[in-house]
């Protein structure tokens, strides 16, 4: 993981209620602002919960009375000149703008969906975008994201890291994926 932030790679940290998501994005984001300092970076966020302690960093909220949604943010944050663009949950059909925007020219983002394994995050993106798009974007999906980080709790234990796969694009209609989990 250390070598997929330093070299910008999109991450999705999946995983159940509970699991640890957003304490993992934190680590993430501490990591982040030991090995680059200068990067900009947005955070946007239905509930504050993402602690950045990086020099260059704005925040920005959803906010139902003035109906601001995450997709609204997702396409205001790209006219922010944002290095790396980082979401706390993905719940529907902003999957696809973030998506977008990490494959034209904003590498390096991190976000969280609430999944079952590394793959069915893979799945649970495309049935988000299918929330605004008929169709699911495998390719979109399999060239955006690089790297699906899968939490879960363990009783007695607590959060853990269960797998990660490393996703190389499509071929033949199925996501090319290599588990890298040490």
């Amino acid at each position: 993981l250390q070598d997929a932030i330093e070299t910008r790679k999109n991450i999705l940290i999946a995983g159940g209620t509970g699991s640890g998501k957003t304490t993992f994005v934190n680590a993430i984001l501490d990591a982040l602002a030991q090995i680059r300092k200068d990067d900009r970076v947005l955070l946007l966020e239905d509930t504050v919960e993402l602690q950045c302690t990086m020099q260059n960093v704005f925040a920005m909220r959803t906010d139902p009375k003035s109906n601001t949604t995450m997709q609204k943010l997702v396409k205001a944050s790209l006219r922010l000149r944002p290095d790396r663009i980082i979401v706390g949950e993905v719940r529907g059909g902003e999957a696809l703008d973030l998506l977008k925007s990490w494959n034209t020219g904003h590498p390096g983002g991190i976000c969280t969906v609430h999944a079952n394994s590394a793959r069915s995050a893979l799945i649970r993106m495309e049935q988000l975008i299918s929330e605004v798009s008929k169709t699911p974007m495998k390719d979109l999906i399999g060239e955006a994201l690089d790297v699906v980080v899968f939490l879960k709790r363990v009783a007695q234990i607590g959060p853990i890291v269960a797998e990660i796969i490393e996703v190389s694009g499509i071929k033949d209609g199925d996501y090319l994926c290599r588990n890298i989990t040490t």
